[in-house]
């Protein structure tokens, strides 16, 4: 997922997408668990989707906090 498609979002839809990032990732790890993955560079994918919507939520947290 892009940075400009997760900034646009607001923060409870950044912790809606974060949730079901998670859930695609515990998919993906199932699926190496069980020898079902082909292509096992999804999974470093979707840990870095997860961190990067994670670094997006803190800064527009942190800037609501700061504007207060």
């Amino acid at each position: 997922m892009k940075t400009t498609e997760l900034r646009n979002k607001d923060v409870a839809g950044l912790q809606t997408e974060i949730k079901e990032l998670q859930r695609a990732h515990f998919g993906l790890r199932m699926q190496k668990a069980t020898q079902q993955i082909s292509n096992t560079a999804t999974l470093r994918i979707a840990r870095r989707d997860i961190a990067r919507a994670k670094t997006i939520l803190v800064e527009k947290q942190s800037a609501e906090t700061s504007a207060k």
